[in-house]
């Protein structure tokens, strides 16, 4: 998959791109990943991407006109724009699964109070919500989302079925994880695990699953409840 990320702040990516699974991902070709500063498409002598906003209020907008330039010049026919957003479609593994499978995506990070409308308007295929919550601006929103669809691309993983057994799978939480020793500090493994029953051990695994998601994640119970009736 081909991706491009637009933001003001392509150095808070440095990280992201060489570690773990990513930057695996980038060296075998799985993901063709790069990071584009917006600045570079702003024409006037000091780059200035931002104004204040029409009819007043506090913080600045970005400006339309580097925007335009940037996902105009980087879009093709397959490509589809996604605007990392508070106000967007929240993110989720049905969500994740469905971006990871378009060809090229380009991922605008907004920043101060968002994007002239125009531009969500008319180039914008998509906007993505990682939660409830603001930040200082989209940049580390669009890195989450980029780990999290990638784990669908075929390859990625390495081990595809790990994403069976994963939380949120059918709406459950994961299940507790224990390795060796069997026994630390007078804290020991639970029995099951140690038994070589796996279809008892598959048995307490579904159940923590449902005792965790009732009490921490209600509302995921309750769909998984309705999904099950």
């Amino acid at each position: 998959m081909k991706i491009d990320i637009l933001t003001l702040f392509p150095s808070m990516l440095d990280g992201f791109l060489v570690e773990s699974m990513v930057g695996r991902a980038r060296e075998t070709g799985i993901l063709d990943l790069k990071i584009h500063n917006i600045r570079d498409w702003a024409k006037d002598k000091h780059q200035v991407t931002d104004d204040r906003p029409f009819g007043g209020g506090a913080g600045m907008v970005m400006k339309p006109e580097p925007l335009f330039e940037a996902i105009e010049e980087l879009r093709s026919p397959v490509s589809k724009t996604v605007f990392l957003t508070p106000d967007g479609e929240p993110l989720s593994p049905t969500l994740a699964e469905e971006i990871s499978r378009e060809e090229h995506l380009i991922l605008l990070s907004g920043h101060y109070e968002g994007v002239d409308q125009r531009v969500r308007d008319e180039l914008v295929d998509r906007e993505i919500s990682i939660g409830d919550y603001v930040l200082t601006n989209g940049t580390l929103a669009a890195a989450v989302l980029v780990d999290c669809f990638s784990r669908f691309i075929p390859g990625f993983l390495g081990e595809e079925k790990s994403l069976t057994h994963e939380s949120f799978t059918g709406n459950l939480l994961d299940f507790p994880q224990y390795t060796r020793p069997a026994n630390f500090r007078g804290l020991s493994v639970p029995e099951i695990l140690l038994s070589g029953n796996h279809k008892q051990i598959e048995k307490w695994r579904h159940e923590r699953r449902m005792d965790l998601t009732e009490r921490r994640r209600p509302d995921l119970f309750s769909k998984f409840n309705e999904s099950h009736r």
